[in-house]
């Protein structure tokens, strides 16, 4: 059985460069909060490099998106440190951070990228 997984000062935790990050995507480091299970819920923080973006993707599923630190742009406007964005099922968009930023992405299910 899998124990609470509790996150202290998330801002300063993202900020640790001591995390177990992992490419993800070109210019985008992941660190998972836990295991992705197929077409089940994940959670995982994102460290986007200046310019770093994200192409065209569905969500199957609610996303929510935490801003830690810096920015980040999608197809309805710019969210900066402190904004929740919430992407209902269904809808799509693109990501990218002009200067880079750290996120929390908690996903109720897969997104599907449309490449």
């Amino acid at each position: 059985m899998m124990q609470p997984i509790v996150l202290r000062d998330l801002k300063a935790m993202a900020a640790d460069s001591e995390l177990a990050w992992e490419p993800f995507r070109s210019g985008i480091d992941i660190f998972r909060l836990y295991p992705a299970e197929p077409n089940e819920a994940a959670a995982a923080l994102l460290r986007y490099q200046p310019g770093a973006s994200v192409p065209y993707h569905r969500h199957t599923g609610f996303e929510h998106i935490l801003v830690l630190s810096g920015s980040q742009t999608d197809d309805n406007g710019t969210y900066t440190a402190g904004t929740l964005v919430v992407n209902p099922p269904g809808t799509r968009h693109t990501v990218k951070s002009l200067d880079g930023c750290i996120v929390l992405a908690i996903w109720a299910k897969p997104v599907q990228i449309e490449e």
